[in-house]
């Protein structure tokens, strides 16, 4: 789901508004394209994902975008097999072309997913990562992935999400209240979301929250771990 490439916003990515907004393509070659908000905030998520996500299996990233997050985290976490996606076919050119550049052999193809379209085009997996996508994205679509993780994470599999919440009703910053207002501008259907009706929809998919971590430019990383079923589940 990458409301802002259907939307025709691939050059100023709202995703990266309230930090910065997307260069033109680095390489008009490969046409792998670049955002360096995308570029500065790849180590501190990093960092959260090494805690987070297995030493080896698969991980799913849903709304990959460009790429640039896929081919930094694939390098950095060897033993896992990195499986990006993006519902746009610009979005996927780029990641394949990432793949590409790089080489990785644990990088694999971009798969066309849109979390509302079922069935996903993946099975199990030990882990999901979404990046920035369900403020720029319709209520249903995190309803979506929520429910799609939950069908295919097993107990103790990790779902990592990262972007900016309210918490408690209010924006945690002025910067992010002027980017919801901007995203509601483009889109009645999108914006900052409720960090509470969030943790909400992970916990009827058997999520628990294991971790909120404070990030660059007033975003969070949010760390959900299924839990185990019990006898009445």
């Amino acid at each position: 789901m990458v409301a802002w490439l259907q939307a025709g916003l691939l050059l100023t990515d709202p995703r990266h508004s309230n930090d910065d907004t997307m260069n033109d393509p680095q390489d008009q070659d490969t046409h792998h394209l670049t955002a360096p908000a995308a570029a500065r905030n790849a180590a501190p998520i990093l960092d959260v994902l090494r805690g987070a996500l297995p030493a080896s299996g698969t991980v799913l990233e849903i709304a990959s975008g460009t790429g640039q997050h896929a081919a930094h985290f694939a390098a950095a976490l060897p033993g896992v097999a990195w499986q990006p996606s993006d519902a746009d076919p610009r979005a996927r050119a780029s990641i394949a072309a990432w793949r590409a550049h790089t080489g990785l052999a644990n990088l694999r193809e971009p798969l066309d997913l849109d979390v509302r379209r079922e069935p996903w085009p993946v099975g199990a997996v030990d882990a999901i990562v979404c990046i920035n996508m369900i403020h720029i994205a319709p209520w249903e679509a995190a309803v979506a992935l929520m429910k799609g993780a939950g069908a295919r994470i097993a107990a103790g599999g990790a779902l990592v999400l990262y972007g900016p919440y309210r918490r408690g009703g209010a924006h945690t910053a002025p910067s992010n209240e002027a980017f919801d207002a901007d995203l509601r501008a483009r889109d009645p259907s999108w914006g900052v979301r409720d960090l509470e009706a969030v943790e909400a929809l992970a916990q009827a998919e058997g999520f628990a929250c294991e971790a909120l971590v404070p990030m660059p430019a007033n975003n969070f990383s949010v760390v959900f771990r299924k839990r185990a079923a019990t006898a009445s589940q």
